[in-house]
């Protein structure tokens, strides 16, 4: 859904989160992997902003396409505070303070 509108930076910065994510998953026992995940989280909401906020298009060259990847951009820049309030659950569950 990117279609090469949004720099190489967004999808790594979403894929090695997701990379923590999955980590902080597996191993149910670990601390300091939900801390990491939780604290990626939170960085890629900043940085989600300031990457749509830069790289938006202007309305002359709008495409369906870009349109569908803004729109997917956004609304999951949307989930993510609900994401983090269920990773901040799952601290809590864990023995975080």
């Amino acid at each position: 859904c990117m279609n090469y509108m949004l720099p190489v930076s967004y999808a790594w910065g979403n894929f090695s989160v997701l990379a923590v994510g999955i980590w902080a998953i597996v191993q149910r026992d670990s601390l300091d992997a939900i801390t990491m995940f939780l604290a990626g989280l939170l960085l890629t909401v900043l940085t989600d902003i300031i990457h749509i906020s830069i790289f938006y298009p202007s309305n002359d060259f709008v495409s369906d396409a870009k349109r569908f990847s803004i729109g997917m951009a956004i609304f999951s820049l949307l989930l993510k505070p609900v994401s983090c309030y269920l990773v901040y659950r799952m601290y809590r569950e864990r023995g975080g303070e």
